[in-house]
């Protein structure tokens, strides 16, 4: 057996696809006939695990994963996360044997849209444009040119990637951080390794966070990276919450070290409505939204169904992570799970 030649199922019955619940549920109707669906809620998922050859965690916000995994019982052979991180459930996967895969590329251009926009906003001042319009004050002031300036785009995944593009487009020079160094890549030149981060920060005017949440990657601005950062750039977090060290943010924001920042992922979510960082001056909250474009729900549930169409079929799926570092690699999958076959 290799990656390119799996088996094929053998079983009697159709494959047991169990749903991490949420709602809307998941438009799975090209699976009728062909799998037994059944969903699962936090308190419901550890007993229905056993009878499951697969799992869609379609509420991607839930720990229950990996509250339920080391229980009693078999396991499905195959996790799909209905997002890019797999944060939600590691590390108590990486010790089994089963594969996950993620939703990588259903979100890459609508976070770099996001951010580009979240860019032009800070620059061009329309926050305050908005105030003013509400007093009907008539306020001219001068705005930033974006042409010309530089970002350093931290995570070199296909969001990070897409991110650094739409900001080329814009005229901005673009630097885009890996684990590694990269040389010879054919839209950025190099690809800096996060070591490099330091000496990047302070020539940055855009200083975007798109990378995977891991032990390398948590708190990785805190007080000593927004000290090198350039006065009055600009930060954005559209990874997670747990990259950044919040007081230190907060307080390199109201020193006037910063010249503004969005955060559209939090330590805590939802965020509390009388949370202080709602009257933090020049932070832009918004509500993990970055990705969600109309019809995103519907992209997830195509990338499910044809990746179950590539299980069944006995062929190595796609998105498979990596479940030591935390996110898909390019390297092919070591095992395809086999559906039908009984949990494992």
């Amino acid at each position: 057996m290799t990656p390119t030649d799996p088996p094929r199922p053998t079983g009697a019955r159709p494959p047991r696809v169990l749903v991490l619940d949420d709602s809307p549920r998941p438009d799975l109707t090209a699976l009728s006939g062909r799998a037994e669906v059944a969903y699962a809620d936090a308190s419901s998922l550890a007993a229905r695990l056993p009878t499951a050859d697969a799992l869609l965690v379609w509420d991607f916000t839930s720990d229950a994963v990996r509250h339920s995994w080391p229980g009693g019982g078999g396991r499905p052979g195959w996790v799909h996360t209905a997002s890019a991180g797999v944060d939600r459930l590691l590390p108590e996967l990486a010790a089994s044997d089963v594969v996950i895969t993620n939703a990588r590329g259903v979100f890459d251009q609508p976070i770099a849209e996001y951010v580009s926009g979240l860019v032009l906003a800070m620059a061009k001042d329309f926050h305050r444009t908005w105030e003013f319009q509400r007093e009907h004050a008539w306020r001219h002031r001068e705005t930033k040119r974006v042409a010309g300036t530089r970002a350093a785009v931290i995570g070199s995944g296909p969001i990070g990637r897409a991110i650094g593009r739409t900001l080329m487009a814009l005229g901005v020079a673009v630097e885009l951080v890996g684990r590694r160094e990269r040389t010879g890549d054919p839209e950025f030149g190099t690809v800096r390794a996060a070591d490099d981060l330091d000496s990047l920060l302070p020539s940055a005017d855009w200083v975007v966070c798109a990378a995977p949440l891991t032990p390398a990657t948590e708190g990785l601005f805190d007080a000593a990276a927004f000290g090198r950062m350039k006065p009055g750039a600009h930060f954005v977090n559209i990874g997670r919450g747990r990259h950044v060290v919040t007081a230190d943010l907060v307080a390199a924001l109201e020193s006037g070290r910063l010249g503004g920042a969005a955060l559209d992922v939090l330590e805590e979510e939802p965020l509390p409505g009388d949370s202080p960082l709602w009257r933090v001056p020049g932070l832009l909250i918004s509500p993990h939204m970055s990705g969600d474009t109309i019809g995103w729900r519907d992209d997830l549930a195509r990338q499910f169904v044809e990746n179950f169409d590539r299980w069944v079929a006995g062929e190595p799926l796609l998105n498979v992570v990596d479940k030591h570092l935390g996110y898909v690699t390019d390297t092919p999958s070591p095992a395809t799970p086999t559906p039908a076959g009984g949990p494992q």
